[in-house]
């Protein structure tokens, strides 16, 4: 059986393979379930509505087997233009919204540097 995760992250271009690319080395895994929205770790912590992410995340989960999330925040993020601190706070803060509904699950915040290296900053 495939080994898979979830990743929920902002649909920068420039973000996708520095993450994948840290997943894959940092977990045995085959495959990464990718889910994406400008400035993600935003959306997550701030909205109220999410229904269509979490819809996704079901898929990911429910029918692909997927054993992990991945929450991502960035440098520059033009769809959420917060500081670096509000960022890592809105990362913790939509890990532990994904922690109440999958607690069987690790949730993993990671945030992507000024220099587009990932660091692992929440685990709920």
């Amino acid at each position: 059986m495939d080994r898979r995760v979830t990743c929920l992250n902002c649909m920068d271009g420039r973000v996708q393979l520095p993450v994948l690319t840290w997943i894959k080395s940092n977990y045995p895994i085959d495959y990464v379930d990718v889910i994406t929205e400008a400035g993600m770790d935003g959306v997550l912590a701030k909205q109220e509505d999410i229904s269509e992410i979490l819809r996704s995340i079901k898929v990911s989960i429910n029918l692909n087997k997927s054993t992990k999330i991945f929450i991502v925040g960035h440098h520059d993020c033009r769809g959420n233009p917060v500081d670096v601190k509000l960022h890592r706070d809105e990362i913790h803060l939509a890990a532990e919204r994904l922690k109440k509904e999958w607690p069987n699950h690790e949730v993993i915040g990671l945030w992507v540097n000024n220099t587009w290296n990932v660091e692992r900053v929440s685990v709920q």
